[in-house]
This record gives structure tokens, sequence and C-alpha cells, in this order.
């Protein structure tokens, strides 16, 4: 097993991504903790690991909460010796759809501020226990925002890339302690839709398209990518889990694309 005697942390492990690379680290034999902030969401993850004989606790921790984060890391490390692996998995509902010249400062400035907020504090608090290790993985999140221009996603696009220049940078500050830090880049992800932000976030760019979730996401898969169909949780959670193993001990300071072709690198 990829990641055996491995402790990972994983804030948003009750949504829809964060709690599919539990289970995958947990199939890979790691530790898992879940963070967030609805307990039977974690819960409903933890109990799944543990059917299927893996090891997940559950806290109810506020991801942009700096102090509640760095209570939270400093009682694993003194629990379990370690942090080996850090996910920010959260997702932040905000606007998407809306056009430029209507578009609020502060909806604009929401998911900027909330995203680099909260992957700066996982971060950190991970960080100085891995430090003393002198090993860890921090992984992140974005979207092809990052790279992509066109109307309605201002904010999740300035959001993202600020993620993956965070991301590039952390792992030059880090990588001399043995700290590999990469972001993951999935496209919109249809069986995640059901039981995360996205479904809102979705919801409000379909209506202003005119049309429904389910054929704007058949859409972006048919004519926006390469492969002809958007990714699914489990390929993502099983490169989350790749990644964050020794598998790729030589791989940091990237982005992983996992658009379908949607973006070619």
């Amino acid at each position: 097993m990829r990641l055996d005697g491995k402790v990972a942390v994983i804030h948003g492990g009750g949504g829809a991504i964060g709690g599919a690379c539990a289970r995958a680290f947990a199939r890979e034999g790691a530790r898992v903790f879940l963070a967030g902030r609805t307990r039977a969401r974690l819960e409903e993850v933890a109990d799944d690991i543990t059917r299927h004989g893996g090891h997940a606790h559950v806290d109810v921790v506020d991801a942009l909460d700096e102090a509640a984060v760095n209570r939270h890391a400093d009682a694993i490390a003194t629990r379990e010796g370690r942090i080996d692996v850090s996910l920010n998995a959260l997702g932040i509902v905000h606007v998407q759809g809306t056009s430029f010249a209507e578009l609020p400062l502060h909806e604009y400035t929401h998911p900027v501020d909330a995203y680099i907020r909260t992957n700066f504090i996982t971060a950190h608090a991970a960080a100085r226990h891995m430090i003393q290790r002198g090993s860890g993985v921090i992984l992140t999140l974005s979207t092809p925002g990052a790279k992509m221009s066109g109307t309605g996603f201002l904010g999740n696009g300035v959001a993202s890339a600020a993620v993956e220049a965070f991301s590039r940078l952390l792992a030059g500050e880090l990588g001399g302690n043995g700290i590999r830090v990469v972001c993951l880049r999935p496209h919109a992800i249809p069986d995640a839709v059901s039981r995360s932000h996205t479904r809102e976030v979705f919801a409000a760019s379909a209506a202003a398209a005119g049309t429904d979730i389910a054929t704007m996401l058949s859409g972006m898969a048919d004519s926006g990518t390469l492969l002809g169909r958007l990714p699914t949780l489990a390929e993502v959670a099983d490169v989350a889990a790749f990644v964050a193993s020794d598998s790729a001990a030589a791989m940091t300071g990237t982005v992983i694309n996992l658009t379908s072709g949607a973006l070619v690198d």
C-alpha cells in the first residue's frame, strides 16, 4: 500500500473531493483525519472508511479559523507523532454566471480571499510539524479557471490562479525541508455535484445560460475536452493518493492537469 503508516489530514473531508481522497488515502494504508464544519457528513465518510477496514477520525474544524486549525494540527501531531499529508479540499460557495459589468466587488473578492486564506492557514499548520520531521506533502486544489478566459467566472478564475501560484511558491519555501507541494486541477466532476458546493455554483451558471446543470456539464464534456468526458471522483482521488505517496517523491512545485484535455499544458 502506497501510504501505509502515513498520517493524512483532509480539510473539507466531508465533501465530494475531500471524501473521495480520504477513502483513497485510507485504502492505501493511511490513517486519515477528517476536518470540516458539518459533523454528519464527516462521519458518513469516516463510517465508510472504517467499514472497509481503514482508520478515520473526525473533528469539526473551520478551515478559515487559524487558531482552530492550529489546535487541530497540534493535537494530531501530539497523538500520532507526525503529519505526513495535508490536503485542503475546502469548497467555497461563490457567484458565477454574472457579467463583469454587473459583478459587485464583494462577490468578486469573496472566493479570492477565502481560498488564499484557507490554503495558507491549513498549509502553515501542517508545515510546522512536517518541518520537524524533514518530510511531508501538502496538496491543494484549483480549477481550469486558473488558465481559461471567458465570462462569468472572474472570481473563481483569479482564486484558482492564486492557489496555483501559492502552491508553486510554497514548494520553493519548503523544498529545503523535504516537503513537497502539489496542486491538483480537476475540471467539473459530474459525480461530485450532488454533494459539493458546485451544485449551487453551477445552478447559477446554468440558469444564466438558460439551461440546467446536467445539460451544461454534458456540453462541457462533449465540446470542451479532448477525451469527450469529464473526470470522475475516483480518478481525482487515485491521483491524489499517488501524488501523496513516495512513488511521486520527485514531484513538487507543479499543477496536475486533471481536466480530461480541456486544458493542454
